[in-house]
């Protein structure tokens, strides 16, 4: 993989330009975090050279000096709201990135439950937090919001809420997803704070849009595409641009609440804080990119992929039309395409010659490996086989598993499954292989190729198994597949 950021400048950057904005609010800061703290694969995916846990390494930089508080809305509580990337609830998910946090040495001990309605899932979900010692809070709806500006900033707005108690320099507002009310918490938390005679402030923590890169960046595109369904618009920071004649990229929420932002945060601080959304974040992304060329080639793969999620999630009744015709015009504005996908072509030449579903990968030096479903096993583990044999040298005519193994794997996954006929998936095959490594050198030397299918991209003709797909992404893979069903 063609390396296009430093990982390493940007953890430093970061982290010292957060500890400049504390020391402006005289040691107390409200850092809203913006995107997913852990697994920011997107991040990863269009910054190579990016970790997915990026964010956590600057954290850590800044440990001893914050603590982290979790907001999860009410009614994603009430809804049994799911963060797709994991499988989990919204509540369930708070709960694991606090152990998570925990064990990695973070203070994480509060959590708000925002615009509560007296939910009865939200106070089942509350005892829950508190009997494992979290203290949690609850939040209502913000009285006068947005316009009274009064109300907003009194005993009965901001002052309605309860007060969090906290006790580090940094206070990180964290949530398992959009649209759980961090803002708000922020706000009223400096309510409080300048109530008490104490200046603190408010920032966010931020990765996209980069603000530093142009409005029509292929990397700054792509956001637009992961957030389609958000209705994210990157646009020119007009204040900062008013302001400073520096043009900057924002996006259109954060533009559009700027004036009433700026309004409250005069009306809690009795000063002018800031001029502008772009002067709000900390965002040093931008000046630890170290190769333009390699980003935009894989922004580009990430709108094509995206593209291609969204008509899956079209076909599955998840979003609209609208959402796949907005990511492919994005597409259109960085002259780019789905043929620009290598995988695509050759998956569905494959699955057309042989009429079943098939699957293309890349390999890191460019090599197409194809695989097919046969009539024992997954295309994935098909095209997983043939990858490892290509990487290992291994001649294709050698079977790596022999049919006195894959039939009894067989027929014991038919009998679990009341005889009904079912293929060998991938990790079905890879723990096959793995049992058969200790007599068959040629198997363990396939084996020692597996993380080199990290980052490699994959192309399905159909839609794939779900398992399969858990494995493809736990490998590293990036996955991608027609919005197709196979149905004989």
């Amino acid at each position: 993989m063609k390396i296009g950021f430093d990982h390493e400048k940007y953890i430093e950057l970061q982290s010292e330009n957060i500890l400049k904005r504390v020391e402006m609010f005289n040691n107390k800061l409200y850092l809203e975090l913006g995107g997913k703290l852990f697994d920011d694969f997107h991040a990863a995916r269009v910054l190579p050279g990016f970790h997915v846990d990026a964010k956590i390494e600057v954290l850590k930089k800044l440990k001893d000096k914050l603590e982290i508080l979790f907001c999860i809305n009410a009614s994603d509580i009430e809804k049994s709201k799911i963060n797709s990337n994991i499988e989990l609830t919204y509540d369930m998910d708070v709960l694991r990135l606090i152990e998570e946090l925990r064990g990695l040495g973070f203070t994480c001990n509060s959590v708000v439950i925002t615009l509560y309605k007296g939910q009865p899932s939200a106070d089942v979900f509350k005892k829950k937090l508190e009997r494992m010692n979290i203290k949690t809070y609850l939040h209502t709806f913000t009285k006068g919001y947005p316009t009274d500006i009064d109300t907003i900033v009194s005993e009965e707005g901001y002052g309605a809420n309860e007060y969090i108690k906290t006790t580090k320099p940094i206070v990180v507002v964290a949530a398992p997803g959009p649209g759980s009310g961090k803002l708000a918490t922020c706000l009223s938390q400096l309510y409080y704070e300048h109530k008490n005679n104490n200046k603190a402030g408010y920032a966010k923590f931020e990765t996209f849009p980069i603000w530093n890169l142009p409005l029509k960046h292929p990397v700054n595109i792509a956001y637009e595409a992961a957030t389609a369904d958000l209705k994210d618009i990157n646009l020119i920071d007009n204040f900062h641009l008013e302001k400073y004649g520096v043009t900057a990229v924002n996006y259109n929420r954060d533009l559009e609440m700027f004036p009433v932002l700026k309004k409250i945060l005069n009306k809690i601080t009795n000063e002018d804080i800031y001029s502008s959304p772009t002067d709000m974040g900390v965002n040093m992304v931008g000046d630890a990119i170290i190769d333009d060329e390699v980003v935009k080639n894989a922004a580009y793969q990430e709108i094509i992929r995206r593209y291609y999620r969204a008509m899956c999630d079209y076909k599955m009744g998840v979003v609209d039309e609208d959402i796949p015709q907005r990511i492919n015009l994005l597409l259109n504005e960085v002259n780019s395409s789905i043929e620009d996908r290598k995988v695509v072509v050759p998956a569905l030449e494959k699955s057309e010659k042989e009429g079943v579903p098939a699957i293309a990968i890349e390999l890191s030096d460019g090599r197409i490996i194809t695989g097919k479903n046969t009539k024992i096993m997954s295309c994935s583990a098909s095209a997983i086989i043939n990858s490892l044999k290509e990487l290992a040298g291994i001649n294709d005519k050698i079977d790596l598993l022999s049919p006195n193994v894959l039939n009894p794997m067989l027929k014991m996954k038919e009998e679990i499954n009341n005889n009904k006929k079912k293929l060998l998936s991938a990790e079905d095959v890879l723990l096959g292989l793995s049992i058969c490594k200790v007599t068959n050198p040629l198997i363990d030397e396939a084996l020692s190729h597996l993380d080199e299918l990290k980052h490699c991209e994959a192309h399905a003709s159909h839609f794939l198994p779900s398992n399969d797909v858990t494995l493809i992404r736990k490998l590293g893979m990036n996955l991608t597949n027609e919005a197709e069903f196979y149905i004989k």
